[in-house]
Order: structure tokens, then C-alpha cells, then sequence
């Protein structure tokens, strides 16, 4: 089961379509160091030796950490590994998320991941957008575009988008991939602390219609606690957790889905990953709604 990002481009990357997020492998509040060091290092290996080659991340996940746990974990990198990384965001040391998307901004966040993930081009950026502020969505996808051209992205994807938003970025240029979050129980926009995250239903169907694939995220953190009786009743039914039956249902969902589910347990990523095989009916999926 796999899926081709920028599938018409001179450059396509096809990846296992489960892939892994990292930004659980950090402390509380996504913050600092993990827990378990060499727990977190082992699910990475772990992952790619299970056959994950599509591993998410960001500069801004610990301050710093995740990137240096991969790039200590998995370099020198498979040939066949995609690692995609974030800019657009920073942490304040109280731990705030704010914007960090002006151009200068954006070229010292992509100079520090290729510093941090030991890498000389990065294979896709997603640019995350937590509210324009003074900067232009077209003032930011310029400097995305402007580093491509110059060797330093392959690909560009946008992050946190709504349907507007994507349609801007069409018509500025390439966008390989969207990262919203989406899960079974949660699909459209959600109000949190640092701000609104658009869903993933409300930009699906754009994104099937120009063949870019949808990265969803946090879809287990809250996806699990208000899926309510339906989810429980057909995991019953086919033997396996909640979580993993939101993953096999985010992969039934649309053939453009890739799933990303993170955790900073080495059980939990393997049981993840055996979601893979979940095989819904027809009549699961309509069950379901």
C-alpha cells in the first residue's frame, strides 16, 4: 500500500502509506528531552526497519529534538526514507507556539533543519500557517518556491490550511502534500489553546482532485475520546484497539490519506503499525459514516 507525492514532477516520492509522526518523541508539552533516550531512538529504528519511509518532524518539536533523535537514530538514511519537516512556527521559552514565517524567518528555519537532520536538500517542507499576521500567504509561499528553485527543498506542502488557503497556494505553484488534522471523530476545524486547526475532511476532496496526498495529524490524540460506541463496536468486531481501527478507517477513507500516527512507545508504534492489515468492508466504512 503505498502513495506517490508530486506524482507529475521530475522528482516523485512514493512512501508506505503509514508513516510516522514524531513530535510525541519529546517531553511534556512537546518540549525538551524524552523520557526514555534510548526507547525513543529504538522506535525510530524500529519503524524504519518495519517498513515506514515516511517519518514527519519539525525544528520546533522539542526545541531541536526530534531532528537530532532521527538524524542520531537513522543517518546515514535509507535511500528510500522521506523525512519532512515543518517551518512557518517557533517555541517561546514559555512554551508558546507563535509564528515565525517571514521570509528570513523561513530561510534560517530550513538552514537549521538541514544542519540538525545532517541533510543537504530536504525531500518535502511543509509550510504551516498559524495565522498570516503581517505576512502575506503569497510573501511566504515566495520564499518557500524561492528555496526550492534553489536546491535547498524538493518539494513544498502546506500545513494547518484551510480550503482557501489551499486554493491560494495552487495558484502560486507545486503543492506536493497537505498536513491537517483529521480523524475519525474529529474532520473539521477545532478551536485550541495556540489557536484553530482546520480539518482534513474540509480540504479532502481538493486534494484528491489534483492527486495531493493528505497528511493527517494527531488523529489518535483526539480522535479516541469522542469516536464514541460505532468505532468501539466494529474494533470489537475485528479484534483489534480503537486506535488502530481510526488508522485502518483513516487508510479506507480515501487512497489519497496518509496517516502518520506518533507515540513515544515502542508497543504502541508496533501496534500501529499492524493497522496496516485491518481490512474494512464496505459496510464497516458506511457503518461507520
Amino acid at each position: 500500500m503505498t502513495i506517490t507525492i508530486a506524482p507529475n514532477s521530475a522528482h516523485p516520492l512514493t512512501v508506505s502509506r503509514l508513516g510516522y509522526g514524531t513530535m510525541r518523541l519529546t517531553g511534556p508539552d512537546i518540549w525538551g528531552e524524552p523520557a526514555n533516550r534510548a526507547e525513543a531512538l529504538e522506535i525510530l529504528k524500529t519503524a524504519v526497519a518495519s517498513g515506514v519511509n515516511f517519518i514527519d518532524t519539525a525544528d520546533y518539536y522539542g526545541e531541536d529534538v526530534t531532528n537530532r533523535l532521527i538524524a542520531e537514530a537513522l543517518h546515514p538514511y535509507p535511500a528510500d526514507l522521506v523525512i519532512c519537516t515543518k517551518v512557518g512556527a517557533t517555541r517561546r521559552p514559555d512554551k508558546s507556539w507563535v509564528p515565525f514565517n517571514t521570509p528570513e524567518n523561513l530561510r534560517a528555519s530550513i538552514d537549521n533543519n538541514l544542519r540538525t537532520l545532517k541533510q543537504e536538500q530536504i525531500q518535502l517542507v511543509h509550510l504551516r500557517l498559524m495565522g498570516h499576521g503581517p505576512v502575506p500567504l503569497e510573501e511566504q509561499l515566495g520564499a518557500m518556491f524561492a528555496m526550492q528553485q534553489a536546491g535547498k527543498i524538493l518539494h513544498v506542502g502546506l500545513s494547518n490550511v484551510t480550503r482557501a488557503e489551499l486554493e491560494t497556494g495552487l495558484q502560486l505553484g507545486p503543492i506536493a502534500t497537505v498536513e491537517n488534522m483529521y480523524s475519525y471523530a474529529q474532520r473539521t476545524t477545532v478551536q485550541l489553546p495556540h489557536g484553530a486547526n482546520p480539518g482534513g475532511e474540509e480540504v479532502l476532496d481538493l486534494c484528491e482532485q489534483h492527486g495531493i496526498p493528505l497528511i493527517p495529524f494527531f488523529s489518535l490524540v483526539h480522535g479516541l475520546p469522542k469516536a464514541g460506541n460505532k468505532l468501539a463496536e466494529v474494533a470489537r468486531k475485528h479484534g483489534v484497539t480503537e486506535a488502530q481501527l481510526n488508522i485502518a478507517w483513516l487508510l479506507h477513507r480515501s487512497p489519497m490519506l496518509l496517516p502518520i500516527p506518533g507515540t513515544s512507545q515502542l508497543a504502541h508504534l508496533q501496534e500501529n503499525l499492524k493497522a496496516a492489515a485491518i481490512q474494512l468492508s464496505a459496510e464497516d466504512m458506511a457503518f461507520l459514516g
